[in-house]
C-alpha cells in the first residue's frame, strides 16, 4: 500500500511537472509570436477597456493567436499593471511580448496641439474641434458653459490660456486640454509677476495680462516688445489714451471685415481705446511669455509713438511732429514690398497668425497723420471661427478716469487725449498743428 501511494505521488509529480512545462511553453510560445500584420497598425485601447477584452479583440481580428494563454500570462505577471488607454503602435516583425511591453511602459502614440500667441479663445476652440484624436466634450457649449466646466465660472476666457504644443493621445478631451493651457499661463504669469519692475501702472497680474495681450497683437518683433510696453505706460502714466488699433478690431467683433475706418476709430466700445482710459477690460488674445515679460518690464524712455516701416519693424517718436514725419515716410509712401510682420528666416516654417491689423499704425493721436481715404489700412481679418454659435455678452467698462499725470513742472503734453465714451470725437486738426494737453 505505501509503495503504491508513493507511486500515485510520484504520478501526480511527473503529470503536473509536465503540465506546468505545458503552460509555460505555450505561454512563452505565445509571447514570442510575431503580429500577424504586413504594415504598421495603430492599436486603439479605448477608456475602461480591459487587457483581457483587447487581446481577445486581437485574437478576433487574426492578429494574434493563443489570447487565453496570454491573458493567463497577464493574471500571474501583470495583475497590479494598469492598461492605459490610448494608441499604440504595432509593427510588422513585432512580436506580442513586445506589444505587450509597450503597454506596460505605457508607451502610447501622442499627437500635438499647437496654440499660438495671439489667437482669441475663438481660434483655440476651432482649433481643438479641429483635432479628430480629442475627444470632443465641448461643442454646443457657450464660452461662459466651457469656463463652468473648467471650473471657473464668471471667468471671461479670453487670454486666459497659454499659448503652447500640448502634447495628448488618443481619447484625451478637449476640457483636459484647456485645464493645461490654463494652469500653464497662471503659472507663467506668477514666475513673472513675482519678478516685474517697480512702478507699473497694473492693480494686479490680470492687467498686466491685459497689456501683454496688446503688446502681443501689435508687433512680432521680439526685440520691440519692451518699447511697444514703454510707450503704453508711458501713455498710462500721463494720462494719455492708449489708442491702439487691435483693441478696436477686438470691439468690433464679427462686424471687421479688414477694413478699418475712421468711423470705427469713434465707435464707443468697451474695447475702443481711442474712447476708454486706460486699458479694456479684458485681454485681447493669448500672450507668450515674452509679451508678460515686455509688460511687467518694459524699456525706460520717452517715445510716445510707434508707426511701421514695412518691413516688420517699427519706428518709435518722442514727440507728433516726429510721428507725423515717418508716417508720412512709411506710409502714405508705401514700399513695394511692405509687410507688416518679420520675414522669415532660414525658411522656417512656424505656425503663425497674421495680424488683424498693421502693427504700428497703432498708438496715435486723433490729429495724427493716417494715409488718403476713410479706411486704415489693416491685413486680412482672422476669422472668428468656432463651434461656439451662442454669442457672448462683452464685458462692461468700469468708470475710469485717466491716470493722473506725475507731479511736475508744467509742460506742454506731447499727445492729445481722445474724449470721453460718451462724447463724439472731434474732426482731426491739421497735421501740424500742436497737440493740445492732455486732460488732467
Amino acid at each position: 500500500m505505501r509503495r503504491k501511494l508513493l507511486l500515485l505521488l510520484e504520478t501526480g509529480v511527473v503529470l503536473a511537472g509536465l503540465l506546468l512545462g505545458t503552460c509555460a511553453w505555450k505561454i512563452h510560445s505565445a509571447l514570442v509570436q510575431p503580429l500577424n500584420i504586413a504594415q504598421e497598425q495603430l492599436l486603439e485601447v479605448p477608456k475602461g477597456t480591459t487587457p483581457t477584452r483587447t487581446l481577445y479583440r486581437l485574437e478576433a481580428k487574426g492578429i494574434i493567436k493563443d489570447a487565453f494563454w496570454l491573458r493567463v500570462y497577464w493574471r500571474f505577471n501583470l495583475a497590479g499593471q494598469p492598461l492605459h488607454s490610448g494608441e499604440y503602435r504595432m509593427q510588422p516583425g513585432m512580436t506580442v511580448e513586445g506589444l505587450i511591453d509597450l503597454w506596460k511602459r505605457g508607451e502610447m502614440v501622442q499627437y500635438s496641439l499647437t496654440l499660438v500667441e495671439g489667437w482669441n479663445f475663438h481660434q483655440v476652440r476651432a482649433a481643438l474641434a479641429r483635432e479628430e484624436k480629442v475627444e470632443q466634450t465641448l461643442n454646443g457649449l457657450s464660452d461662459s458653459q466651457v469656463m463652468d466646466k473648467l471650473g471657473h465660472p464668471g471667468i471671461f476666457p479670453e487670454g486666459r490660456f497659454f499659448p503652447d504644443t500640448y502634447r495628448y493621445v488618443r481619447g484625451m478631451s478637449d476640457l483636459e486640454l484647456l485645464k493645461l493651457a490654463y494652469a500653464r499661463l497662471d503659472e507663467v504669469l506668477a514666475k513673472e509677476w513675482a519678478q516685474r519692475a517697480e512702478g507699473l501702472p497694473y492693480s494686479g497680474p490680470y492687467e498686466a495680462l491685459i497689456m501683454a495681450s496688446l503688446i502681443e497683437k501689435e508687433t512680432g518683433v521680439p526685440q520691440e516688445r519692451g518699447q511697444i510696453a514703454g510707450v503704453f505706460v508711458r501713455r498710462m502714466a500721463i494720462g494719455m489714451l492708449l489708442q491702439t488699433d487691435p483693441t478696436v478690431i477686438y470691439g468690433l467683433g464679427d462686424r471687421y471685415n479688414g477694413r478699418l475706418t475712421r468711423a470705427h476709430l469713434k465707435e464707443a466700445t468697451p474695447y475702443n481705446t481711442y474712447m476708454i482710459a486706460g486699458l479694456p477690460p479684458t485681454p485681447i488674445a493669448m500672450v507668450g511669455r515674452e509679451a508678460i515679460h515686455a509688460a511687467l518690464n518694459p524699456v525706460a524712455g520717452s517715445s510716445l509713438y510707434f508707426v511701421a516701416r514695412g518691413d516688420g519693424s517699427h519706428v518709435f517718436s518722442d514727440d507728433l511732429d516726429a510721428h507725423n514725419s515717418a508716417v508720412r515716410e512709411y506710409q502714405l509712401k508705401r514700399r513695394a514690398d511692405y509687410r507688416s510682420s518679420p520675414a522669415p528666416t532660414n525658411g522656417a516654417q512656424t505656425p503663425s497668425v497674421a495680424p488683424e491689423t498693421e502693427p504700428g499704425q497703432q498708438a496715435r493721436a486723433p490729429d495724427a497723420e493716417v494715409p488718403p481715404g476713410d479706411a486704415v489700412p489693416a491685413e486680412t481679418p482672422i476669422p472668428a471661427a468656432s463651434p461656439n454659435t451662442a454669442p457672448e455678452a462683452m464685458p462692461q467698462v468700469p468708470p475710469q478716469e485717466p491716470a493722473p499725470a506725475p507731479e511736475a513742472p508744467e509742460q506742454e503734453a506731447p499727445a492729445a487725449q481722445a474724449p470721453a465714451p460718451e462724447a463724439s470725437a472731434p474732426d482731426a486738426p491739421p497735421a501740424d498743428a500742436p497737440a493740445p494737453k492732455s486732460a488732467q
